[in-house]
This record gives C-alpha cells, structure tokens and sequence, in this order.
C-alpha cells in the first residue's frame, strides 16, 4: 500500500504538545418528559481530565452508558461541554471557529461504531468518500478522485467499491471504507468509537491490524474506545478507564494489565479475562448493575458495588492522584 504524503495533511495548528488535553471536562444532559422533566440531569461526563501524546494510542475503556461517547464528541466539538476545555494541539476546540474550525475538523476524524449506519445506504461510496473532500473544497473533481483511489489503495481496497452502495458491502469492506472516509482528510487525531463491536470475530482482527498500520504509516495519534479489553491489550500504549462519567485510573498498557489498582479495573479484567479470575477470592462478578446517572452514589460512585469499600468511601469521593510512575487513580484504597 502506498504512503500517503503528510505535507498534504491539514497544517499543525502549533507545535506544542501533548496533542490533546481533556482538562475537567462536564457534560450533563437535562432530562426531557416524564415526572423529572427539567428537574434532574444525566451526568454522562464529570470533570474529565487526560492528556493525549502525539502518536500515542489510548484506550478508553468502561462498561455501557458510562460516558464514553459523549466524552469522544465532546473532544470531537460535536456536543459542547458545560465546563472545562478540550485542547488540540494547545488550540481550544470549542473557541475555534470559520476557517479555523474547518481546519480543526480535518485534524480531528471519528471512525464510527457501526458502519452500516455510518454510510447513507441510498449513496454510492464514491459519492459519500467525495463529500468530505467537497465539503472542505480540497481540489478539482478529477484531483479529489486520485485523492479517494490513494486512499482506497491504502485500506486495501480498489476503484471497483466506488460504484457500489453500502447493501452491496460486507461489514469488514464497510468498516475499511469508514477508515478512508476518515482519512482523506489527512487527519492527525483518529477518534475509534467500538470500530470493530459490529464486525464477526474472524474480522475484527484485519480491522486492528489495518489500524495499527495506518497509525504507524501516517503517524497517527488514536484514541481506541472499547469495551473488549483484548482489542486494548492489542493495540493501546496507556488506558483510561471510566466508570459513571468518571476516570478512575489512567496507567500505561504495562501496568494496568499486569498490576491494576484500581477495584473496578480490577473486576473489569476479572470479567473480561479468564487470567485474572480469583474464582472465590475478592473479585468475583461484579455486584448489582451501575447506578443511575441520574442520581450517582454519594462518595466513591464505585463504592455500592466495592468489595473494598470503607464507611470512607460513602462519604468523600477520592481525587484522582498521580504516583510517580505516572499511574493516576481515584481510590481511597488502590492496590498497590
């Protein structure tokens, strides 16, 4: 597969580093109908803050409905956030606007969860892999094209798809064509939201291979939303792990694989990965389902179903602490 040149990327917006600050993000979402209808709010994302390297792979990780989706549009620009900021590259995203924004908006790409819903199925590809380029007026038509075969080329796929519609697609060839949709704007930050949940097993695998190619290839900077833990294992550098719109712990593939310390990254492994069964032990299942965002626990929203849990921990919500080894975590009693 041929390179892709990076003088053709969107220009730096600076040169400062990391390349992305999430600085104690909230985004609350108003409850609409019902007996709480303007009385209570869904707290999908609260107070937030990590940074990205540049050409660091992060993953994000948590169980359903815990603010992953909302955090990576909110990074996106696309939801605006009630406090705190998203930095890209030191520019504040949601201070950006005109040809700055657009410019911003090719720096930044999102592969969605579900490429069958990512593609309009009335559309040929050709048409929907030449929008983005129109959009942002990148060339002539017959320029605009070359771009969308070198891109194809780079996905390992060819011309032939352009003619066709998503119906006429598999979910893996899909999935490809998500990517190159989000790379013909020679992005420098790929937000992947679940990229392989709706995918067979036997595919997912080529999808995270293509991936880590294209990262290294265009030195890429990811940020890898999953719920599958081994798809992290496989392709992350650190991770961050969410828990009811919170970042409990932040530490490096290394040690959150082998030493997590967090109670909840914990019983996530237990979960998810039959090497970290205790059977018996101290992690088992986790107990009960995740609160309400509507009404999080009082102290540690980890505490009702901890099986460390102090009187403590119903009382003071614990911060987020950095060690020295750059590990952070938001626990009262990590492990050590």
């Amino acid at each position: 597969m041929r390179a892709l040149a990076k003088a053709d990327r969107a220009p730096d917006l600076t040169a400062r580093q990391p390349l992305v600050t999430v600085e104690d993000v909230v985004k609350h979402f108003p409850v609409r109908g019902g007996v709480f209808s303007g009385k209570a709010y869904v707290r999908s994302v609260d107070h937030v803050s990590f940074t990205i390297a540049p050409g660091e792979v992060l993953g994000l990780v948590g169980e359903s409905g815990c603010g992953k989706s909302t955090l990576a549009r909110a990074m996106l620009g696309l939801t605006p956030v009630d406090s705190g900021r998203v930095l890209f590259d030191g520019v504040h995203v949601a201070r950006t606007r005109g040809r700055d924004r657009k410019v911003l908006r090719r720096s930044m790409q999102l592969v969605f969860q579900d490429p069958f819903a990512a593609l309009d199925p009335r559309m040929r590809l050709g048409t929907s892999l030449d929008a983005p380029l129109a959009q942002h007026g990148l060339g002539p038509r017959e320029e605009r094209h070359q771009r969308i075969l070198q891109v194809l080329d780079q996905v390992g796929l060819d011309a032939s798809f352009l003619g066709r519609r998503p119906g006429e697609c598999s979910g893996g060839q899909l999935q490809r064509l998500v990517v190159a949709r989000a790379l013909l704007l020679r992005p420098r930050l790929l937000i992947c939201d679940e990229p392989t949940s709706a995918l067979d097993a036997s595919v997912r695998a080529q999808i995270l291979n293509l991936l880590v190619e294209l990262k290294d290839e265009l030195d890429l900077t990811l940020l890898m939303i999953s719920h599958d833990l081994r798809v992290v294992r496989h392709i992350c550098d650190r991770v961050a792990v969410m828990y009811l719109g919170e970042v409990v712990e932040v530490a490096s593939r290394e040690e959150l694989f082998e030493r997590p310390a967090h109670p909840y990254t914990r019983a996530l492994l237990t979960a998810s990965l039959p090497e970290y069964s205790d059977g018996e032990g101290e992690f088992g299942a986790l107990r009960g389902e995740p609160p309400s965002p509507l009404s999080p626990p009082a102290g540690c929203r980890f505490h009702p179903r901890c099986p460390r849990a102090a009187e403590r921990c119903g009382t003071q919500a614990p911060t987020l602490t950095t060690g020295p080894t750059g590990r952070s975590v938001s626990c009262h009693y990590p492990s050590a």
